[in-house]
């Protein structure tokens, strides 16, 4: 499994951003004490922030490596399974949330029925990835092979909206979310603003495509980023990004409801 050879350390650096998970509540739409359904919870910092506003969630995690890093909350039960055959019950919750995860599940299809089958009337919301859509993509300059991986492993946002609307039987609407430039949560596209941060052999343990990247093409990257930042030819190349405090970097909410 990816993350019990890779999540080690995991929930040091991807702690749930309190504006990503305020924006989270909002597509849901749910009041509490609603039941959620966190499908791939990883160490959890999201299934914690949604039961911090008092939701009640079922956090649904394979790695024994990710469950064991997350932090107890009365509001939060965990149980080890995977998407395509949740250990829930018919009708069990009153909405479902995945969060950067659905590109680790092997059947999208199944996986989709799966979310149906256990919240069949609320709503199922996925947050995700389309590098296709990334505004000033400058970390592709660098990290080719890694934005390749990324491409492979995340479709088209039609093609998931596409799936999640003909297996979900349902509507999806898509939400843009545009990332912070002093965001939280370490995941691909956190460190837009502050490159440095790619540097940082701990935070790149915790962004999956850079965990599985190739050593040796990454360690051409990371010495060729080393040297524009400390030469300056970084920020003189990015002067754009600089000015910005968000951007769209191809993140999407999708909402089945």
């Amino acid at each position: 499994m990816v993350y019990d050879r890779i999540g080690l350390g995991y929930a040091k650096h991807r702690c749930a951003d309190p504006r990503l998970a305020g924006a989270l509540a909002e597509v849901l739409a749910l009041e509490p004490p609603a039941i959620l359904a966190d499908i791939g919870a990883g160490t959890g910092n999201y299934a914690r922030a949604m039961a911090d506003r008092g939701f009640h969630v079922e956090a649904v995690e394979p790695s024994a490596v990710m469950r064991a890093q997350a932090a107890p909350h009365p509001r939060v039960v965990w149980l080890g399974g995977v998407a395509e055959a949740l250990p829930l019950g018919e009708a069990s919750v009153d909405g479902v949330l995945c969060i950067l995860a659905s590109h680790h599940f092997s059947d999208l299809e199944t996986a989709i029925a799966e979310m149906a089958r256990v919240c069949p009337a609320g709503p199922i919301v996925w947050f995700t990835l389309d590098p296709r859509l990334e505004e000033l993509p400058w970390l592709r300059d660098y990290f080719p092979e890694v934005h390749q991986r990324g491409l492979r492993l995340l479709p088209p946002l039609e093609e998931v909206r596409g799936l999640l609307e003909l297996h979900s039987r349902r509507r999806v609407t898509v939400t843009s979310w545009l990332v912070p430039h002093d965001l939280e949560d370490c995941f691909w596209a956190s460190g837009w603003r502050r490159p440095e941060m790619y540097l940082d052999p701990e935070v790149r343990a915790c962004i999956s495509v850079f965990a599985l990247a190739d050593s040796t093409t990454l360690e051409e990257g990371l010495d060729r980023l080393r040297r524009d930042i400390e030469s300056g030819l970084w920020e003189a190349n990015c002067a754009t990004v600089l000015e910005r405090d968000v951007i769209d970097w191809g993140y999407r909410f999708l909402k089945a409801l």
